[in-house]
């Protein structure tokens, strides 16, 4: 064999290496072997973002993966709502973590999803500057503060408490911004605070920049953020799937609530190979203290959308108002009651 034909050959055997190895690491192959099995046989496509309300959708996929049923679906991270959004929309995922006042302005829409589950209760903070002017909400007048969307219960949170402050709309300047963003922007000191759900408050206060004027919970007791939707079709199509679902992350938020270890196990895997974000930012934010966020009780109550709802109306967001049966399907969460947590424990290699 030649010199050309031997170098020709290994710069082919090289190229094809290199193809191989980007489809390996880089194609979704579970995705694509999926869309072509029968409509009855697919996974779901679940959408969620990497906040600790959306830690239950990464904490189901991984665990499930060493039970006997396998994985119950396929997880696709997005970095902002208005993306998760326009694929619900397009049936490019069939359900989604999304926050609620989202979940309910798209369906007084006409968009098709029904609200199903929770994510998880509490976990949103107002954080300020450490060093900053701002000592008290008071100190928010003539301010920059950002919001994952105009459609969040971030966004209410701060509307509850200028009342209480006797702050006048107009009076503070409210920014939409991609959650992975708030911490960094603070920071630059591009904005003055924001409101955000866990792990961005544990970044700030981690970053040392960073410090929590004060939680959610502190004047919305039952708290809440973020919501499990599914399309309607796939409700009424494929409803025992929907339930398998449902069941899996409220076993994931049990298992959640056993103890520090489990979640230090959780804030490690997931952090790792779900968030890309350092395990220790997790850790932080599920630890310290432990009911900074809780995953559990999450069935869907009236009484909390209802008052989100008329939050929305009141607040501009929402023209019309939306019954709680409208938008909310409470059969999954009712059946998965009864349910326990995963038994895992870190390093094993089977889950039941």
């Amino acid at each position: 064999m030649s010199l050309k034909s031997r170098l020709l050959l290994s710069v082919f055997g090289w190229l094809t290496l290199i193809s191989g190895l980007h489809a390996y690491l880089n194609v979704n192959w579970p995705s694509i072997v999926n869309d072509y099995l029968p409509m009855e046989k697919r996974k779901f496509t679940v959408a969620y973002i990497p906040v600790t309300c959306h830690l239950a959708c990464p904490v189901t996929d991984y665990i499930s993966k060493f039970s006997k049923a396998g994985e119950i679906f396929l997880p696709k991270m997005f970095q902002g709502f208005p993306e998760i959004k326009e694929a619900l929309i397009s049936n490019k995922i069939q359900a989604a973590f999304i926050v609620a006042p989202l979940a309910i302005a798209l369906r007084s829409q006409g968009v098709p999803i029904k609200i199903v589950y929770l994510g998880h209760r509490y976990g949103s903070a107002v954080v300020v500057r450490k060093d900053g002017p701002i000592k008290t909400f008071a100190d928010m007048r003539g301010r920059v503060i950002a919001i994952p969307s105009r459609f969040s219960d971030e966004r209410l949170i701060v509307f509850r408490v200028m009342k209480v402050f006797g702050i006048k709309p107009s009076e503070i300047k409210m920014v939409e911004m991609a959650p992975p963003d708030v911490a960094g922007a603070l920071a630059a000191k591009a904005i003055d605070a924001f409101s955000m759900g866990e792990p961005f408050p544990s970044q700030a206060e981690m970053g040392g920049f960073g410090r929590v004027l004060f939680n959610a919970r502190e004047y919305w007791p039952d708290f809440m953020s973020c919501v499990l939707v599914v399309r309607q079709d796939m409700i009424d199509q494929r409803p025992k799937a929907v339930q398998v679902l449902v069941d899996g992350v409220a076993r994931s938020g049990l298992w959640l609530e056993k103890g520090k270890p489990y979640r230090e196990n959780a804030a490690d895997f997931v952090g790792r190979f779900y968030y890309n974000q350092n395990p220790a930012l997790l850790r932080w934010a599920l630890t310290k203290p432990l009911d900074r966020v809780m995953y559990s009780p999450l069935a869907p109550r009236k009484p909390d959308f209802d008052l989100v709802r008329d939050l929305m109306i009141e607040t501009g967001v929402l023209t019309k108002k939306i019954e709680f049966e409208e938008y909310v399907d409470v059969r999954f969460a009712d059946r998965a009651a009864i349910k326990t947590a995963w038994i895992y424990e870190p390093g094993s290699a089977n889950a039941q």
